[in-house]
């Protein structure tokens, strides 16, 4: 009998205490509102955040799509007012999220899960970190073009109002472009400036170029290798060339604001996306990972044989207005 009680006592304090275990992980768990700003493609990021809800139900997830400059327009705007509306932003490159880490405005994520990634793809201060390496390449038109190895063969009279591309004053991926070329030797602002000599304008962001080439609008386009890729497969006659000169490329990085209103959801979604799920993802999009662990999809080309051009952030930081000035002489805003 006393034996039985004992069994039936430890059988209750058992259950009591996996239950106390449940409740104490349910607790621990994130809850509450996130707020992100993105400009990934509207399908891409409504992709991200399924995803993410799905890995945490009980956030409730609120987000706004734009370019990268519009969101950060938007942002300084909320800044000036005081009120910041976005835990989390995930925008196209390092140079918008590096001049908002020299303004103070962005949180250090000491303990963010950067063990399988290279420390070229994240700040060293851990205040962002990109989530994917997207390459700006030229795209052509298989019905139109031939393709083409550099980027200076490009400027050719017979491509006079026949290149389409993004424009930096918008597009995240052409301003980190713009800030790899001016530094780069072999191609530098002679580029640019021998495309606006044949009638080139920039405009949009890569969703218009891509259409103006993969419809034969235009022959070819400087455009961003993930969605030359998805359009290819789609069965649109365009293909792409990694020029020889090398090229630019982004991250997508991920950041929490220091106005951040929800911590522990804010470092949930940069903890899922730099996870191996959350590169599966990445990879399930049609995007090659950080996380050399995830395979690239079909049509990317290896890292190693690709020639990557890295930018000095902090100067294209500090130079960016006279870039930007610059260009809007060449072409106009």
């Amino acid at each position: 009998m006393k034996k039985a009680i004992f069994t039936s006592v430890t059988s209750l304090l058992f259950t009591v205490l996996l239950a106390g275990s449940a409740l104490a992980q349910a607790a621990d768990q994130p809850t509450g509102k996130l707020v992100v700003y993105t400009s990934q493609a509207p399908e891409i990021a409504q992709q991200t955040m399924d995803a993410f809800k799905a890995a945490y139900p009980d956030i409730q997830v609120e987000w706004t799509r734009n370019g990268t400059t519009q969101l950060m327009n938007v942002l300084h705007t909320e800044m000036m007012s005081g009120r910041v509306k976005p835990d989390v932003l995930l925008v196209a490159d390092a140079i918008n999220l590096g001049a908002l880490k020299k303004e103070q405005q962005l949180y250090a994520y000491q303990d963010a899960p950067v063990a399988h990634l290279k420390p070229s793809f994240y700040d060293r201060d851990k205040t962002f970190f990109g989530t994917k390496i997207i390459a700006t390449v030229i795209a052509y038109n298989t019905q139109r073009a031939k393709p083409v190895n550099s980027w200076n063969a490009l400027l050719n009279a017979d491509n006079k109002g026949q290149i389409a591309m993004p424009s930096p004053l918008y597009s995240g991926a052409a301003l980190y472009k713009l800030h790899t070329d001016i530094a780069t030797p072999d191609i530098g602002w002679n580029f640019y400036k021998q495309l606006a000599a044949l009638g080139i304008a920039p405009q949009g962001g890569n969703g218009p170029a891509l259409k103006a080439v993969a419809s034969g609008m235009d022959k070819y386009g400087v455009i961003t290798d993930a969605d030359i890729i998805r359009a290819k497969k789609q069965g649109s006659p365009i293909d792409l060339v990694y020029p020889k000169e090398g090229v630019s490329y982004v991250t997508e990085p991920v950041a929490i604001m220091k106005s951040v209103h929800n911590l522990p959801a804010a470092k949930a979604f940069v903890n899922f996306l730099l996870s191996e799920q959350g590169q599966k993802l990445v990879a399930d999009q049609g995007n090659r990972p950080v996380d050399d662990r995830v395979a690239a999809p079909e049509g990317f080309a290896p890292v190693a044989q690709i020639k990557l051009l890295t930018p000095d952030v902090e100067k294209a930081v500090a130079d960016d207005a006279q870039v930007r000035a610059q260009f809007t002489a060449l072409f106009g805003g």
